[in-house]
């Protein structure tokens, strides 16, 4: 019968935790009185600690140095996809060769996880299936990969997003 856990009889295994240290309990404790914290300031406070970056009302250095290079809100956010890739979800039979290979094919073989501005392929890998890719770019390898397994490249134009309605 002792060799079921029961609730009541869970215990940490020994020397895994550690008692707090009783401070401010009297003088005669050691650490009575001021309880390790030093006498009177910001510090020995409840609470009383510099916000991390905060150096004294000098001015931080986080805005000492000069900023530099900027976010191009316009910029394309394209999905890389490569033919190896492409050729691995075709064997694998989540793509179907016969039918026009675009985003959405993508997204339901699980290629790609978001569509965000468009596709584009890259060369990376060989492709042996002959397919048509409809894609927003790709690069001169890739182009080259398709139409070398006899397929063909489709290119469209990139999605448009909120941020360029906007402008």
């Amino acid at each position: 019968m002792s060799d079921v856990m029961r609730l009541n009889t869970l215990s940490p295994a020994p020397g895994s935790r550690k008692d707090s240290k009783r401070v401010g309990r009297g003088i005669g404790s050691g650490d009575g009185k001021t309880a390790g914290r030093g006498h009177k300031g910001q510090k020995s406070r409840s609470g009383g600690s510099v916000r991390p970056g905060f150096e004294g009302g000098q001015m931080p250095i986080h805005r000492r140095l000069p900023k530099r290079g900027f976010n191009n809100i316009f910029r394309k956010n394209y999905v890389e996809v490569n033919l190896g890739r492409l050729q691995v979800a075709i064997d694998a039979g989540k793509l179907d060769a016969s039918k026009p290979v675009d985003a959405a094919a993508l997204l339901g073989a699980g290629v790609i996880t978001k569509t965000r501005d468009g596709i584009r392929v890259l060369g990376n890998g060989v492709l042996k299936t002959k397919i048509e890719i409809h894609a927003v770019g790709a690069s001169k390898a890739a182009a080259a990969g398709v139409e070398a397994a006899g397929g063909s490249l489709v290119l469209t134009a990139p999605v448009e997003t909120q941020a360029e309605s906007d402008a």
